[in-house]
Formats: structure tokens, sequence, C-alpha cells
């Protein structure tokens, strides 16, 4: 009972509190270069979270000039080996599963008895097609220890991406229980890639404190965070379009957050056994591709 009031008492807050200004905040907190205070950051953060550095390419702690760039460190590519198998669908992060499964009716499942659309989540005005439906969706939370850059599942080739301005609830088990919609909701960075599986599309989702989203073609996309309507790139399809490989760096958080992937039907399959609250890491294989696509990237 008691901790069903704290956790009523945390979401409650999450409605009141500046979710844009304190997160702003903390954006340019974690840029702060003045040495002590850097230092005494990141020191606290890597004891607190027991940050393993002999990952990192770079494991001192000194050497990083602010607590952003320790935060968004690049780690040694043979920790994190990809699948051999071409035909893998690479887990695009370190993270865990917070929901796995097949999307039905345009539902996602949130969590238990919690469910919301892929419509809303992709931005699409009501009755815009999406060729998600009947397909597979993978929910995956960073949580602040982990390696915070996304990476490519596949190869592809960039289509669109969408800036959703939105909310910045926390994306935690405990907030995804009580917030309606809550991915839907929050600000999110829509990418969709043509791939060996089809078309496919990673949702990174902004929350509280998280102060920056970017991508590797477009750099920095926010914040700020703004309010008003998404904002949509299309990209030509000929010899200068943006193609990234499987594995290869897409783009990266400022402080913990969600990426959500979508599969369309027919063309990929989960791997057994993946069960909500599994630890994943960077280029294990999630599933595999049914068919090449004519298309593909």
């Amino acid at each position: 009972m008691l901790r069903s009031l704290a956790d009523r008492l945390f979401i409650t807050l999450q409605y009141l509190i500046p979710q844009r200004w304190l997160s702003e905040r903390m954006y340019q907190l974690a840029r702060i270069e003045w040495r002590p205070l850097k230092t005494l950051i990141i020191r606290q953060f890597a004891r607190h979270y027991q940050i393993d550095m002999q990952l990192a390419q770079q494991p001192d702690l000194d050497a990083y000039p602010h607590f952003n760039a320790f935060f968004t460190r690049a780690i040694r590519p043979e920790v994190r080996p990809l699948d051999p198998d071409p035909a893998a669908i690479l887990c695009p992060v370190d993270g865990a599963i917070s929901q796995i499964g097949t999307i039905t009716e345009d539902q996602i499942i949130q969590a238990k008895g919690r469910d919301y659309s892929v419509t809303s989540l992709l931005a699409l005005a009501p009755g815009e097609l999406h060729p998600f439906a009947g397909g597979r969706f993978a929910t995956i939370y960073l949580s602040p220890r982990d390696y915070h850059r996304i990476h490519m599942p596949l190869d592809g080739r960039l289509d669109q991406m969408i800036h959703v301005p939105g909310q910045l609830f926390s994306v935690n088990a405990v907030t995804a229980a009580g917030v309606p919609n809550l991915f839907a909701r929050n600000e999110r960075l829509i990418c969709r890639f043509e791939t060996a599986a089809g078309p496919i599309a990673l949702i990174l989702v902004g929350a509280i404190f998280v102060g920056g989203i970017e991508t590797v073609w477009a750099g920095e996309v926010t914040p700020p965070h703004a309010g008003g309507e998404p904002q949509r790139w299309d990209y030509e399809v000929d010899e200068q379009c943006i193609r990234l490989e499987r594995g290869a760096e897409l783009g990266r958080f400022n402080l913990g957050s969600t990426v959500i992937m979508l599969l369309p039907p027919g063309r990929a399959e989960w791997d057994a056994g993946l069960s909500v609250g599994e630890r994943v890491q960077l280029g294990q294989r999630l599933g595999i591709c049914l068919a090449p696509s004519e298309s593909g990237g």
C-alpha cells in the first residue's frame, strides 16, 4: 500500500513540475566545463551507478570535458560484437526489454492492462496508413548506467524523420504503468528506414531531464523543447541518400530514455524466449528477417 501511494505521488508530481524548464536546466548543467564541478558530477555519477569504464574507449573520467561527453561516451567495438548472421535483427542499444510482441489492431502494449496506438506513436493523421499493422514491436528502456548511443539493427536507407514535440514524463516502469499513452505523448524523434525486412521505424522517446536527442545525419534535433506541430523531413532516394550499415551509430540520448522498434508483418520474427525485463545489449540478435525486400537498403 505504501509503495502504491508512493507511485501515485511520483506520477502526480510529474504532472505538476515544469518538465521542459527542468530538462533545459539539466541540459545546461551537463555541459558545464568548470573542472571542479564537472569532475564532481562525473565521479559521483560513475560511483553511484557503478559504471564500468573498462568498456569505454576513453576510461579516464578526468579526460571528459563535461558530463554530457562522459554520459554519451563511446565504447570499444570489441565489447559489443555484432551477431554474424546478416539476416539477424540486432539489438540497437544496451538496455532492458520493457515490452515485446505483436502489433494487434494498431495497438502496442505499454504496460500490463495499458495499450496505445501505433498511429498516435508515429504522429499520423486520423486514417493515415502505416506498414506496421500486424507486425512486431520492441520497447527497450535505457537506464542511467547504460551506454546511450543508438545503432542500426539492419542495413538501412533513411526515408523519413519526424520530430514530435510533447511532454517529458519519466519513462520508467512506474510511469509506464500509470500514465496513459506515455510514449505517444512524450517528445520523440521518429526515424523510418527501408531495410532487408522492409520498412522499419526506430522511435527515440525523450523523458524528464533528457536534454538532447541527436542523429548522425541531422545533429542535435532537441532541445529546445518547444511546442507546436511535428516537423517532418523526407529524404530523397538517389545517389546522395543516407544509408547506414547494421551496427552503425544512428543517434544518441543525453540521460536515460527509451527506444521503440517497429517491424512490418510477415517480414521478421523475434527470437523465442525474449522476455519483459530481460537485459539486452547492443549487437545481440533479437530476431531474424524472413525474406529479402526488393527495395531494401
